[in-house]
């Protein structure tokens, strides 16, 4: 195939009256003259001029928009605004054809409810172009950050028989005949006759893995594909995500919120370095939504302010029993604004207390420790008892403007006696987590571990509003197109 260059190349090179080849997909046509081409490796398009007076009419007519093109010819200075350099062609030839009449993308605005049902298209448009160039970055800038600092990537299952949360509803995998399976004599389900002799799932959590590796490598990290089989339309909520989940030997709660804050500010700032043009795009979009919303629904910080702030300050650190002594006297929950009140200590904060903590009463990111034992998960290590008698956990969870919690995780319990204690209390099998007590039965150790959404921390970083516009291929109930 003929070398081709990249417009991202091209369009910040001065080799004029050099030949060129550039092929791409066409955006517009104009005038029978001037095609507007974008090749995918920059949001820019570069303009081909073209003489229609030496090409046959039959080749203009297929010079649509959504056609794939391959254009040649010298590279010179624009005389046009808005662009500096363009592609005088000498010669066209058509790749693949796009029927004008049926193809979706039409060089107008589209809304993103739109652009969702095709999403096999939307990649095309510059906001998905900008999404998907920031997310690529945050996750190349994820492994990055944990390889500088010696920890070992680690691929967890996907098919496992553990609920690592204990919540909520997991998609089963299964070879048994729907129609007709096998009964025990009980008349269940038997599942000893299935392709893994025993019941599994699609996984809500490589942490439990994760932590057996810890105990070896010392530290580790996952960044995989999770799913969660709950019946939930909100615009954060996916039955498939991805989760990034380190897990490191020899640490305690201070260690797990100081690795979590570096590597948020480590990712913020490899996206603002390396994705300035998509990142600026993304700014000026939100803004000009902001413009459409009454006067007090406008984000008080544009988005590259906003994620200038969250470098520049210090994540604030309290205690749930401090955030909830903040939360009951606050003016939206004495005027009974909030959708679910604070009245007492207990209470499972929800995303408007969370937004409130960050968004109006610190105004930074805010880093939330040792919540009750009732709410968390039974691995959380316990903390000692406190004044008032009450049992919290060595837990945190990192919350970020407009997003709500963004990070969860803990200090681990390493202590066999409480670990088995607290399975006890909440009627978790041991025999089903053999694996998972032979860590502390054998060189148990001091360790922590967190969970970090990966489309929302996408989410935060380009502005967007519904996390199914960041992530490729979204699955929700009701769907799985493409």
């Amino acid at each position: 195939m003929i070398k081709r260059q990249q417009i991202k190349d091209l369009l910040k090179s001065t080799a004029f009256d050099t030949e060129v080849t550039v092929m791409g997909w066409v955006r517009t046509f104009r005038n029978n003259q001037f095609i507007a081409l974008n090749d995918g490796s920059c949001m820019s398009n570069i303009q081909v001029v073209i003489d229609f007076n030496n090409l046959p009419d039959e080749l203009l007519k297929r010079i649509t928009t959504g056609a794939a093109i391959s254009a040649t010819g010298k590279l010179i200075e624009s005389l046009g605004k808005g662009q500096t350099v363009e592609i005088k062609a000498t010669s066209v030839e058509i790749l693949g054809d796009s029927d004008p009449e049926k193809f979706p993308l039409q060089p107008k605005k589209h809304s993103l409810e739109f652009l969702r049902e095709i999403a096999h298209l939307r990649f095309r448009t510059n906001t998905f172009n900008a999404v998907f160039k920031v997310r690529h970055a945050l996750a190349f800038a994820i492994h990055q950050f944990y390889n500088e600092r010696g920890f070992v990537y680690m691929h967890t299952p996907v098919i496992t028989a553990s609920d690592a949360e204990g919540a909520g509803e997991m998609f089963k995998v299964t070879t048994l005949d729907f129609d007709n399976p096998p009964r025990t004599d009980e008349g269940k389900v038997d599942f000893s006759q299935d392709f893994f002799a025993r019941a599994t799932n699609l996984t809500v959590s490589g942490q439990l893995e994760g932590e057996l590796a810890a105990m070896a490598f010392g530290k580790i990290y996952t960044f995989g594909p999770t799913f969660r089989a709950e019946n939930s339309n909100t615009t954060r909520h996916l039955a498939e995500f991805w989760m990034i989940e380190p897990e490191f030997a020899f640490a305690d709660l201070e260690d797990n919120m100081q690795l979590a804050e570096d590597m948020m500010k480590y990712v913020i700032k490899y996206a603002l370095d390396n994705c300035k043009e998509e990142l600026e795009f993304l700014n000026n979009r939100l803004a000009e939504e902001d413009k459409q919303k009454p006067q007090n629904e406008r984000s008080e910080l544009s988005l590259l302010e906003k994620l200038d702030f969250c470098l520049a300050n210090d994540f604030e650190r309290l205690t749930y029993t401090e955030a909830i002594r903040i939360l009951k006297s606050s003016k939206p929950n004495q005027k009974k604004q909030f959708k679910y009140l604070i009245d007492e200590w207990g209470a499972d904060l929800q995303s408007e207390h969370e937004r409130y903590l960050v968004e109006k009463h610190f105004k930074k990111p805010v880093i939330l420790t040792d919540y009750p034992a009732d709410i968390k998960s039974f691995y959380m290590r316990q903390n000692e008892p406190d004044a008032e008698g009450r049992q919290t956990v060595a837990a945190m969870d990192i919350l970020f403007p407009g997003i709500g919690e963004m990070i969860g995780g803990s200090q681990r319990e390493e202590r066999l006696d409480r670990l088995i204690q607290r399975m006890e209390t909440l009627n978790i099998p041991q025999e089903e987590l053999w694996w998972y007590l032979d860590t502390r039965r054998f060189g148990t150790a001091p360790h922590a571990g967190f969970g970090l959404g990966f489309e929302r921390l996408v989410l935060f970083v380009t502005g967007m509003t519904n996390i199914r516009d960041v992530i490729a291929f979204p699955r929700f109930p009701k769907n799985a197109e493409f």
